[in-house]
């Protein structure tokens, strides 16, 4: 699933499954308020997330295995096609009473449902005899804010780390001899190297690197650097010394086109079109990244590595999650949390991900990425994963911060707003926001 906030479920047309998804309309049948007994005894499980048709038929496959192995359920899958529209609707449904019995929730969104006290705890589900999915099938860092206190409201169900693809050609083009993913085994990936490899991409007419404007590509560059983004409940990316150079040093690859803003980008030479083209040397993103380097017709001239570090040594990298939670006013919580615990098992994600561009995030399915050794260093994902971090828990239990810091961001990169100016405003913006 988990894209930069601008790629996710973009391009989504009207949504349409099969009559035995039984796609449902907000409101409609079972869910909270209205029973959820079906004819025939049968029990109506209503549950929702957004993406495009294609997006959405990847779950068809467990909807129909689900029903048959539980003939006493029947699924209502209920679809938004676009990302910004879908927490709204959902948060409107939870209020009046309407909503489904499980959901998705984004990794940017989860902090502000997790606060309104509108997701059933699910520590002693998880761990309870019923379950097919324990707490610790799934990496700490990835429960991000869906985590309080050290109680769990919500089920990380994918994943897609931030890493760098590079293109080779591109790189052999401008003069650079040494290959990143290497430099990475050999335990010498480190920042310098990395920049100095975007310089000579710069000098030969390249851009070096490709960012989507988000958490993931800046926090990533932050830490690369050895800088914090939060500490001690505070925001201190503008303020600790090495977090301010990664951001200053963003800031001035923006203005002389080492690097590029995906966002912003026109349409008929956007960031895909130029990496495929080489004249960009790397270009950040997750396993979706694979459906892209496919229309390019040469494989084995793409591969992956980490974000570097100041050292050389693996640091926490940026983990895009979603999180599937259970309505704590679900009339049919014990067939609902049934669903929940087999959508994100093991089995469940062999099923749902396989032909897809997500990572599962449940530990034991890592055939899903490594089948077909394609990247060559798809091991990478799966390491990321293990050891990286969905966004902070401070930042997403803030409504709209995450975008708020995101957007005053592009301001920065853009020059509408320059870089002293730019970071006392976003301390600023933040400070007015946590309180």
């Amino acid at each position: 699933m988990s894209f930069p906030i601008s790629k996710k479920a973009l391009a989504a047309a009207a949504l349409a499954l099969t009559a035995t998804v039984t796609a449902a309309c907000s409101g409609s049948g079972g869910g909270t308020t209205g029973g959820g007994a079906s004819a025939g005894g049968k029990v109506t499980i209503r549950w929702s997330t957004w993406g495009s048709a294609e997006d959405v038929a990847l779950y068809k496959g467990f909807n129909d295995d689900f029903m048959k192995r539980h003939p006493n359920v029947v699924l209502k899958m209920e679809t938004v096609p676009k990302y910004e529209d879908y927490h709204p609707k959902l948060l409107t449904q939870l209020t009046s009473k309407t909503a489904p019995d499980v959901f998705f929730v984004g990794d940017d969104n989860v902090g502000k449902f997790v606060a309104a006290g509108v997701l059933s705890p699910l520590n002693d589900k998880l761990a309870g005899p019923d379950s097919k999915s324990k707490p610790e099938d799934f990496s700490e860092g990835i429960y991000g804010g869906a985590k309080k206190d050290g109680q769990i409201y919500g089920v990380p169900n994918d994943t897609n780390p931030e890493v760098l693809w590079y293109g080779k050609k591109a790189l052999k083009e401008a003069g650079i001899t040494e290959d990143p993913a290497e430099l990475n085994a050999a335990g010498k990936w480190t920042m310098a190297k990395y920049l100095e490899m975007n310089a000579k991409l710069k000098a030969a007419g390249k851009a070096g690197s490709l960012f989507w404007n988000w958490y993931g590509s800046t926090y990533s560059v932050i830490g690369g650097f050895g800088g914090k983004v939060w500490d001690g409940g505070r925001f201190v990316a503008t303020t600790d010394p090495k977090s301010r150079k990664a951001l200053e040093t963003l800031a001035k690859g923006y203005a002389d086109k080492t690097f590029l803003s995906a966002d912003v980008l026109p349409a008929s030479n956007g960031a895909n079109t130029q990496f495929l083209k080489g004249t960009a040397g790397f270009f950040a993103g997750g396993r979706w990244m694979i459906d892209v380097v496919k229309k390019g017709g040469d494989l084995p001239n793409y591969d992956i590595v980490p974000f570097p570090s100041e050292t050389g040594q693996p640091i926490p990298g940026a983990v895009a999650a979603s999180y599937l939670a259970l309505n704590k006013d679900s009339k049919n919580a014990k067939e609902a949390f049934t669903f929940l615990t087999e959508f994100v098992s093991k089995e469940g994600q062999l099923l749902r991900l396989k032909g897809g561009g997500a990572v599962p995030s449940v530990k034991g399915a890592e055939q899903i990425v490594l089948e077909g050794n394609y990247p060559a260093h798809a091991q990478t994902l799966l390491d990321v994963r293990d050891t990286g971090f969905a966004n902070y828990p401070e930042e997403v239990a803030v409504p709209g911060l995450t975008k708020e810091i995101n957007d005053h961001l592009l301001k920065v990169w853009t020059g509408k707003v320059a870089f002293e100016q730019g970071m006392t405003e976003l301390q600023a913006i933040v400070d007015g926001k946590i309180g």
